[in-house]
């Protein structure tokens, strides 16, 4: 690690490719996203948000519908005395899904692309080694793609309720996610679910468990706290699509075998969005995985009952010298 990145506001472009004083440019933020920050990295913007102080880095990569100015699950990293560095995928908020080269690219080229840049990028803002890199969801794919591409920046994998390189998602999600998720109609089918949570917020919070889980709704609904309640109302009002999900849909390229770092792998066998068979297929492809059973009752890790037990094993995985370990640790 050499030197503290460099912050930039969200207001400014800075080109990483010029001189570090980086250049002005309109301001392009809506109240409430000062923490954002744009960085062009060749000719690729990347939009992103760095948070903490500490003298390690961890790389987080979102799932669906997020971007950078999103916070899920980062107090474990920050209080491990990490700093995050949170970039907005392609297709999320103002990172956009083409890479540098023109037109359409393929969901492995995209996600190849991306990650080269980010590598980029991470250098650029003075982080030589990136302590671990976190695929949360859909950004799973995009976290091991990180780490088989960039082995020398990367230290270790950590992948929260991953998506893998089995067929994903199913087909009733992917024939509703191209219509509803669609980049032309996805603000209004989020505009929907705000104006359904402000006005009947049980009722809607109800609904949009139910593809995250699969047990019943209401067992689900039970174990959550008044804050996880609200936590998750914030969630869902501030989440958009853009052309990330659309682009998440797409197939990428099985990187595991190129994977020489060690792997935790945190799901749960009540995820419907997605199967616990992702998390046991990349367990058992990738050499040095330990995979990690939560108990929670949905895709969302974060409210279970075991969360702090998990947060625990997070962080004795950050902080434990892997070099001094022996081969495969996959439980």
């Amino acid at each position: 690690m050499s030197g503290i990145p460099q912050q930039h506001r969200a207001d400014e472009i800075t080109d990483t490719t010029a001189p570090r004083t980086g250049r002005r440019a309109p301001r392009l933020t809506p109240a409430g996203e000062r923490d954002l920050a744009l960085a062009r990295v060749g000719a690729q913007t990347v939009e992103y948000r760095m948070h903490g102080d500490g003298p390690g880095t961890v790389l987080v990569f979102h799932g669906g519908h997020m971007r950078a100015q999103l916070a899920l699950g980062e107090d474990v990293f920050t209080d491990a005395g990490m700093r995050v560095l949170i970039p907005s995928r392609p297709g999320y908020g103002r990172t956009p899904v083409n890479g540098p080269s023109t037109g359409p690219t393929t969901g492995a080229g995209t996600v190849a692309d991306f990650t080269d840049t980010i590598a980029h990028l991470c250098r650029d803002l003075g982080v030589d080694q990136v302590a671990a890199v976190v695929g949360i969801s859909a950004g799973g794919r995009t976290a091991l793609t990180m780490a088989a591409r960039h082995p020398d920046l990367v230290q270790r994998v950590i992948l929260q309720s991953p998506v893998g390189f089995l067929p994903w998602p199913d087909r009733r999600t992917r024939l509703g996610g191209r219509i509803l998720f669609h980049p032309g109609i996805e603000a209004v089918t989020w505009a929907l679910v705000r104006t359904a949570i402000r006005f009947a917020p049980e009722p809607a919070l109800r609904l949009l468990t139910r593809d995250l889980s699969l047990l019943p709704v209401g067992q689900v609904r039970a174990q959550l706290s008044a804050a996880d309640r609200v936590t998750l109302t914030h969630l869902y009002t501030s989440m958009r699509s853009g052309h990330g999900f659309v682009a998440d849909m797409l197939p990428v390229a099985d990187c595991t075998a190129h994977i020489s770092q060690p792997a935790l792998i945190i799901a749960t066998r009540n995820d419907r969005s997605v199967p616990f068979s992702h998390a046991r297929s990349l367990a058992a492809a990738i050499a040095r995985a330990e995979l990690m059973e939560s108990r929670a009752d949905s895709h969302m890790i974060w409210f279970a009952p075991d969360y702090p037990a998990i947060t625990a094993q997070i962080r004795a995985f950050l902080l434990t010298d892997h070099h001094t370990a022996d081969g495969h640790v996959n439980a």
